[in-house]
């Protein structure tokens, strides 16, 4: 819960209000790994922050499963199609080791920004931030090499090949595993 508070508390001085509001209504969560947090059908109810673990969105194409993203400690996790269109969500989000989440439901989120606008403020910058995260991941899909990509993604996340198997990082890089294994090998 701390990191979650100093986070919001960077982008915005929290009232007492506020910060007791979160307190009482965010709840900490534990899910194993592989769990989902949801699937296709079901409407994303919770927005997440992970405190600890590694989480991933994906999606089935000709019955094979697309890795579109990974969050880490520090991130917020969300169906955000789903979540803010109260519409059925088309992915699948997976906890890819056990994770300590902290959450908030949809109408509780919606109450606080009515009840403290600076944690109205707070919610649009972070809204901000990962809007520009979706778009460079899309921008970079359609525009990067994979040698590019894969240089990308070992700059924002340094770790990532000791804590994802091959096989879901080759499908988020649009590669087939025995590409990607090709790109380490000539990197290494």
């Amino acid at each position: 819960m701390e990191e979650f508070l100093a986070l919001c508390h960077a982008i915005q001085a929290l009232s007492p209000g506020l910060e007791l509001a979160l307190r009482q209504q965010v709840r900490q969560e534990s899910v194993a790994q592989r769990q989902l947090l949801l699937q296709p059908g079901q409407i994303a109810h919770r927005l997440y922050f992970l405190e600890t673990g590694l989480v991933r969105g994906f999606y089935l194409k000709d019955g094979k499963e697309v890795t579109a993203w990974f969050m880490q400690e520090g991130d917020f996790v969300i169906s955000i199609l789903s979540f803010f269109s109260r519409q059925p969500s088309h992915e699948y989000l997976q906890a890819l080791t056990p994770c300590t989440l902290w959450s908030l439901g949809y109408e509780q989120l919606q109450h606080l920004y009515q009840q403290f606008p600076e944690f109205n403020y707070i919610g649009r910058v972070l809204t901000e931030k990962y809007y520009v995260l979706s778009e460079q991941r899309a921008l970079h899909l359609r525009m990067l090499s994979a040698p590019e990509r894969y240089e990308k993604l070992l700059l924002d996340f340094p770790d990532i090949f000791q804590r994802v198997p091959l096989k879901l990082l080759a499908s988020h890089l649009g590669l087939t595993p025995e590409t990607l294994s090709r790109l380490r090998a000539r990197r290494s």
